[in-house]
């Protein structure tokens, strides 16, 4: 009787070939497996209860054809896990790529790759140059090791730098990562020494000190997109207006990032802006960058700035 481990194992490999090619002739795959035609079938017939499609054809051009299915485990030599593993980091620190989903492969990947291979990864990276970088990087390693906190419900402790420039270590109790769309990656967490959700901006962490122990979350924000939207673009700035809309709030969403500001709908054909920044200028160049039609519902320091640029506008 052939050993479970054994035929667990061959059943792999003949997944991997499969990978490699979806049409293999019955010898030729017998061969490479090892094995005799019959015990070759027997591995097919597996392979099928275990819900992939593989179909066979007789005759002189016959053999087994991988045709879909359940998707088969991805196996991966050293050279493609520290090739992947690499390609996955730099796209992390790299603008215009779909970040969560990169974030969310490498952080599998990383739970599974051999220490032998981490140096190799390392060194890679490191020597890695990515050009047109428009935001600070996020290390990578910082971003795989707090997903797996958001996942696994446990508590981190971080060295944290502020936007002036004090830093201080804090124990966390991560909840989700957010990658918004000027590039940015950002931790809702709760803080344990403030009692309170923050939204951390992960570039700013310096280091992630500790991961563990399991916990217990406090009750999380009800929307967590919209608890950033509102946290990066009006509620940390100290110049903050409203500006209403003359287009609808679905159509708004899709012009402005949820870094701009935030959107509620007020009509089928209008909706509110909030925004914040640094100046009253800034606040009131949101309100133009939009391209609509819109009207300033205040404070009196936004109207008296959109004013000012109105008549500097028309005099250029």
């Amino acid at each position: 009787m052939v050993p479970v481990l054994e035929t667990s194992a061959r059943l792999l490999e003949l997944l991997g070939l499969f990978q490699a090619r979806r049409l293999w002739p019955g010898t030729e795959l017998a061969d490479r497996l090892g094995v005799t035609p019959r015990t070759l079938r027997r591995d097919v017939e597996r392979l099928r209860a275990l819900g992939y499609a593989v179909e066979a054809a007789s005759g002189p051009g016959g053999g087994y054809q991988f045709a879909g299915g359940h998707l088969p485990p991805l196996l991966l030599s050293e050279d493609e896990a520290v090739a992947l593993t690499v390609a996955l980091r730099t796209a992390l620190s790299t603008p215009g790529v779909p970040g969560e989903r990169a974030l969310a492969v490498l952080t599998k990947l990383e739970r599974v790759l051999p220490d032998r291979l981490r140096p190799q990864v390392a060194a890679l990276h490191e020597q890695t140059v990515v050009l047109a970088r428009t935001v600070a990087p996020v290390d990578p390693s910082t971003l795989t090791r707090l997903a797996a906190a958001c996942r696994d419900s446990e508590a981190a402790q971080i060295r944290y730098r502020t936007h002036g420039g004090e830093v201080s270590e804090r124990t966390v109790h991560p909840l989700r990562l957010v990658h918004t769309g000027n590039q940015r990656w950002y931790l809702v967490a709760w803080d344990v020494a403030r009692e309170d959700w923050r939204t951390l901006r992960v570039d700013r962490v310096e280091a992630v000190l500790r991961i563990g122990p399991r916990v217990v979350r406090a009750e999380p924000p009800e929307d967590v997109a919209q608890y950033v939207s509102d946290a990066v673009s009006r509620a940390a700035y100290p110049c903050q207006g409203a500006f209403e809309l003359q287009l609808g709030a679905e159509a708004a969403a899709a012009a402005i990032p949820p870094w701009i500001g935030a959107l509620t709908p007020l009509s089928p054909d209008t909706c509110r802006l909030d925004v914040g920044a640094g100046s009253w200028d800034a606040v009131a160049m949101y309100g133009a960058m939009a391209g609509v039609p819109f009207r300033v519902l205040g404070p009196e320091p936004l109207r008296e700035a959109v004013r000012a640029m109105a008549a500097r506008f028309a005099a250029a």
